[in-house]
């Protein structure tokens, strides 16, 4: 094993009854981030995405369609897997639950959880949801037009069937413990309460069988049975760690997963069953859930009727890949629900990229390119402004680290455009083209400065725009193996003498076409 510490993150795993939209893109877009900024930051990094395959839901759509089931799944599962390089997204592994390293995976928790004498058989009768994948208590029904639904809006039917149960009842108190850690295992908090909540109001055992379809895992031993498909989903964050190979350097290296991913609809399966499956399989449980919001369009619920569903293809295509990225984890409070606009969207991009970063970088280095031979200048003298805003930026990590480790992407972009603000206004304070004839050395010191400024924010922001930040570090010729934060600080200050191209600029300001 490497000596590096480790990072194991997941996205849920995307369902293939619909195609990737916007949400999907979120998610696993947060998950990319959160992963390039650890590999930046030493870690030796794992990130998992992938697709959810089986249940009755899977069955219906692909009969509707007159597929099998497995071609849909094919199909709907390789839209996912484009989408996420499309978001030039950086996970090492892309699970499927119709693989058959999964299926050894499930079928080994649950001998586990039967030895364990978590697992029961039984007969199960109540209101059954095929859309939600779950099961409502009478109580929790609505009745819309004399019809029971679920609290979702979605179709129930009774079921009456044999089926396996989990002693869920048993880990209350368990679970309440690890809601409690001292380091946060449900964030934000709100969802946290949320579980916690759920949980006081008492567990009842949860079916975790179906005999009524058959496309699933089957239960070891009772091939009557398919596992209920969150027994399934779930083990697909042990599966990739290597699972039921506990022994395996993988498995040792990556289990417990560090976070959790997830949309704000399904932390209660992420955070009140799995944890108790593992728990109850004596494995330990995740070290956080992280539960992020929902995106309306224009002020709008997004939904398929309503025809406003968001496509990622497209808004990358009209705006940028690394404008979409940059928009999507600035402007809303990381964990809370977002609108998508599109004048936020170029407001963002014209004000933060183009005016902000891209102008101050082009500037300065075009500066550079013209009154300094296109060489680095060598400093003079620092100026007590010129030693404030270095002393400053070699300490913008720790703040970014910080907001990071709680998953607060949006404040820790806010930290480093702040400072970008504040370069501007250094910039444009010390006037270097006024110096271009009376005192080069004061011109040449204010332009390094401000360069060495523009090197730091680079390698900060390559976790959100990796393919711009990458622009602005080769046109300061930074090597490709001094890009890490490691590099960041005093000791790997620009050296002087380098010459450097004519810069390009990083950031177009978006103008919009003429209908």
């Amino acid at each position: 094993m490497s000596g590096k510490p480790t990072f194991y993150i997941t996205t849920p795993i995307y369902y293939v009854n619909d195609i990737p939209h916007i949400g999907h893109a979120y998610t696993t877009l947060a998950c990319d981030v959160l992963a390039r900024f650890k590999r930046l930051d030493g870690y030796d990094v794992m990130f998992l995405t992938g697709t959810d395959e089986h249940g009755q839901k899977v069955e219906k759509s692909a009969a509707a369609v007159g597929k099998t089931p497995i071609e849909l799944c094919d199909e709907v599962s390789t839209r996912f897997r484009e989408l996420a390089d499309f978001m030039n997204c950086s996970h090492d592994d892309f699970i499927r639950t119709t693989e058959e390293r999964h299926k050894i995976a499930c079928q080994a928790i649950w001998k586990k959880l039967e030895e364990n004498g978590q697992i029961y058989l039984d007969k199960y009768a109540g209101w059954y949801s095929v859309r939600d994948e779950a099961f409502y208590a009478e109580t929790e029904l609505l009745e819309i037009n004399n019809e029971k639904v679920a609290p979702t809006g979605a179709p129930v039917e009774w079921v009456e069937e044999e089926s396996y149960f989990f002693r869920l009842s048993a880990w209350e108190d368990r679970l309440l413990e690890w809601y409690e850690s001292i380091e946060p295992t449900v964030l934000p908090k709100s969802r946290k309460n949320e579980v916690k909540s759920f949980v006081e109001g008492g567990l009842r055992d949860l079916s975790v069988s179906r005999t009524s379809f058959k496309w699933g895992i089957p239960v070891p031993g009772n091939d009557k049975h398919i596992m209920y498909v969150w027994i399934d989903a779930l083990t697909n964050y042990l599966t990739a760690a290597g699972y039921p190979d506990t022994e395996s350097e993988s498995f040792k290296k990556f289990w417990p997963a560090d976070i959790h991913m997830v949309g704000k609809d399904i932390v209660r399966f992420h955070a009140v069953y799995w944890p108790a499956f593992l728990m109850a399989a004596d494995i330990e449980p995740p070290k956080r859930v992280f539960a992020h919001g929902w995106w309306t369009n224009e002020g709008q619920k997004i939904s398929k009727s309503v025809g406003n569903v968001i496509d990622p293809f497209e808004i990358v295509d009209e705006f940028g890949l690394d404008q979409v990225r940059y928009f999507l984890m600035r402007e809303v409070p990381f964990g809370n629900d977002g609108d998508f606009s599109k004048q936020a969207m170029i407001n963002r991009i014209n004000s933060d990229l183009a005016n902000d970063l891209g102008n101050l970088a082009q500037r300065s280095l075009s500066m550079i390119f013209k009154n300094c031979d296109g060489v680095m200048p060598s400093p003079g003298t620092y100026h007590e402004t010129d030693n404030t805003i270095l002393e400053n930026a070699d300490k913008i990590i720790l703040d970014v680290r910080e907001y990071m480790d709680k998953q607060e992407i949006h404040n820790a972009l806010k930290v480093i455009w702040t400072f970008v603000s504040y370069t501007n206004g250094y910039f444009a304070g010390e006037e270097p083209w006024s110096y271009k004839v009376t005192n080069k050395i004061r011109m040449g010191t204010i332009l390094y400065v401000t360069a060495e400024v523009i090197r730091q924010v680079a390698i900060l922001i390559q976790p959100i725009v990796p393919n711009s930040a990458a622009k602005l570090l080769d046109q300061l010729k930074i090597p490709e193996d001094k890009r890490m934060f490691e590099h960041l600080g005093e000791d790997y200050r620009l050296e002087s003498g380098v010459k450097i191209d004519k810069p390009d600029g990083v950031f177009p300001r978006y103008i919009a076409e003429d209908k």
